[in-house]
């Protein structure tokens, strides 16, 4: 009798479990039927290339279309943006080409020069003013709330925040808050570099809700504590020691990390290293990971194969380290390096897919991607963000690439220098 009417429960609830199915693959349906959200993130000659890719590879990991445009004056280098420290990147397009479109957010990187290129650009000046008046979200970073937005008179009565060498530029109406990100209405501003990946997930939350920004950080690994200190975990230290200028490598290629590539090269630039960047694939341009952002590279693998670096460092991204994995002149240079008892290291996928198969971490502690942790013969540290066993270094995910850097700046450069780079950025 118990088993029967157990039966019949379950057969009356059948039909609303059915519909309950049904309802939901509805709903689904029609959000993935809907349009993304448009996002506008113009570059400009100057332009802080870490705070634009942090933007454009979080928007996009959230679902939003996102358009990198220059608004540089039309030339005869194309879309090529070079951004600040030397780092070309290649824009979708071009702003003056997008004034009749509708955009969810427009979302400023700073920089300098950059932020003053953005703000003579009068066709992006006439769309950030028309998204504000219609109550659009707007945004910016560093020294472009200061020297972009407060210029345009888009802060007015608002509390914002800036690089902190720029609040001086704020005028008696806008209401100056020192915070890594401030929200105001319908405009968002950060303070620096090492505060992009907050001001992304910001500008995630307010186009898509709490719930979807906490999704999108999950993989980033973010900093539990922003603006602490950053913390290496050593063993078997010695110093990386270099005869002049250290000369570095940073191998990139299609589906390389963006975040941890331009961390990379933009604070080793900044520290006053002789940054190589090598393409692995067949031409100088590659695609990275998330935004598909387009990175010009200095030189093909194989000419940077036939000089010696102080130290070889590459960003993750799984595609990009299966290439790393399979180009036989950068396993050839890796080796070589350690053998040397030279620098080399890794984040994220690529200690797991480049420095494992090739035996690079043999006796060795080393951080990973934890999804990928379980590849590593030793997985003692690989949890931790940063770590150092002699001359390797290793790190993490997304969230950990400034830290990787600037523990990088501290091996070859000294703590001083990696402090002053570090307070520079707003890490700390």
């Amino acid at each position: 009798m118990a088993a029967a009417s157990a039966m019949a429960r379950r057969a009356a609830s059948w039909p609303r479990f059915l519909l309950s199915r049904a309802f939901a693959a509805t709903v689904g349906a029609a959000a993935s039927e809907r349009p993304p959200k448009r996002v506008l993130v113009p570059v400009a000659a100057g332009t802080e290339p870490v705070e634009a890719a942090a933007t454009a590879d979080v928007l996009n990991r959230a679902g939003a279309r996102v358009t990198v445009a220059t608004a540089d004056p039309a030339g005869d280098h194309g879309l090529l943006v070079e951004a600040a420290y030397g780092i070309k990147l290649v824009a979708d397009g071009r702003v003056a080409d997008l004034e009749g479109e509708a955009f969810d957010l427009i979302a400023l990187p700073g920089g300098m020069p950059g932020s003053a290129n953005l703000r003579d650009c009068k066709v992006l000046e006439k769309m950030v003013k028309k998204q504000a008046e219609q109550g659009g979200l707007y945004a910016a970073i560093c020294a472009a709330p200061a020297v972009t937005l407060a210029h345009w008179g888009l802060l007015k009565g608002l509390k914002a925040t800036c690089h902190p060498s720029f609040m001086d530029r704020f005028t008696a109406e806008i209401i100056p808050v020192n915070s890594r990100v401030v929200v105001d209405r319908n405009a968002v501003t950060s303070q620096g570099p090492a505060t992009a990946i907050e001001y992304a997930l910001a500008l995630v939350e307010q186009l898509y809700g709490k719930e979807k920004s906490e999704e999108v950080a999950g993989p980033l690994y973010i900093r539990p504590q922003p603006g602490a200190d950053y913390v290496i975990d050593e063993f078997n230290p010695v110093e990386w020691k270099c005869s002049g200028i250290p000369q570095v490598l940073v191998p990139v290629a299609n589906g390389s990390e963006e975040m941890e590539a331009l961390n990379l090269i933009d604070i080793l630039h900044r520290a006053g290293a002789n940054v190589t960047v090598a393409s692995v694939e067949d031409k100088l341009q590659i695609a990275t990971r998330r935004h598909k952002f387009n990175l010009i590279a200095d030189v093909m693998i194989e000419e940077a194969a036939k000089r010696e670096f102080d130290l070889i460092v590459m960003p993750g991204g799984l595609p990009g380290a299966q290439k790393f994995s399979s180009t036989k002149e950068l396993i050839d240079l890796l080796k070589k390096q350690a053998e040397s008892n030279k620098a080399y290291g890794a984040i994220c996928a690529s200690p797991a897919y480049v420095l494992e198969p090739h035996g690079l971490l043999k006796g060795k502690k080393a951080a990973s991607f934890s999804p990928m942790a379980h590849l590593l013969t030793d997985q003692s540290t690989c949890d931790s963000r940063v770590v150092v066993d002699g001359n390797l270094i290793t790190s993490k995910a997304p969230g950990s690439a400034t830290e990787f850097a600037l523990a990088i700046v501290h091996k070859l450069f000294g703590r001083e220098k990696a402090v002053s780079i570090a307070k520079e950025l707003i890490f700390m």
